[in-house]
């Protein structure tokens, strides 16, 4: 598996952010580490190696990203306003910096991108892909919270707001967004598990629902834990069918 690695400043986020690249050739996939991960975090849990079949076929190509969480919403020492507005410094510097470096990378000015993540890490994934339909096309989100009003403190600002998925989604109305939604693929993955809490998943598959935007809840049973052999085992069926 053809594997490289890049880092620059970020002048939104204000420090160097790296990351790493699995794959030669094909369709990206950029993928969020959970809490206080690194771009290396799903390497060394051996999700990119249960997924090397689909790399080395030239059937994905995985961009992972570190996090920027203990800067934001987990970063108990700071107010709630400036977590929320480093959450979306890191929502921009997605947008403005890695989605361009993704393209860059595979020589294809705006080739649809697919993300990916688990536990906080699906906060992301999903995120990204509301925010963003035009550039984002499809969507894993395992195991995820899609509700962050826990680390606000209580509190809540604009910033928050059109960061919080659960909340932006259940009043979007802009035709051109519906539009673009409708021609993604977005998969909410959830079970019963060990430590899996399914009802944040629920809880906002009723939103798209009622929003009239199509999604797959995948519900796996027991099959669906909060862990990584879990989420491994959901990646490799999911790109089966890819």
């Amino acid at each position: 598996m053809q594997i490289d690695h890049r880092r620059w400043y970020s002048p939104r986020l204000g420090y160097e952010m790296g990351v790493a690249i699995f794959g030669h050739w094909g369709p990206p996939m950029l993928a969020f580490p959970t809490s206080h991960g690194d771009e290396w975090e799903l390497e060394r849990n051996g999700l990119v190696g249960a997924l090397a079949e689909f790399v080395d076929a030239g059937r994905v190509k995985i961009f992972c990203v570190g996090s920027n969480n203990s800067d934001s919403y987990m970063n108990e020492g700071a107010h709630p306003f400036h977590r929320s507005w480093r959450q979306r410094m890191f929502d921009e510097y997605i947008r403005d910096e890695v989605i361009p470096f993704v393209h860059a990378s595979c020589q294809t000015p705006g080739i649809p991108i697919t993300t990916m993540g688990a536990s906080l890490g699906a906060y992301h994934a999903a995120n990204t892909l509301f925010k963003y339909p035009h550039l984002v096309k499809r969507c894993y989100a395992l195991s995820g919270v899609y509700d962050l009003r826990k680390f606000m403190g209580g509190m809540y600002d604009d910033n928050f707001y059109f960061q919080n998925p659960l909340d932006y989604m259940a009043n979007l109305s802009d035709p051109w967004f519906l539009n673009q939604l409708a021609s993604c693929e977005i998969h909410l993955a959830t079970g019963t598990g060990p430590y899996e809490e399914s009802r944040f998943t629920y809880e906002f598959s009723q939103v798209l629902t009622r929003q009239g935007i199509r999604h797959h809840l995948d519900d796996w049973g027991p099959r669906g834990g909060h862990d990584w052999p879990y989420w491994r085992d959901m990646m490799r069926e999911y790109l089966r069918h890819w």
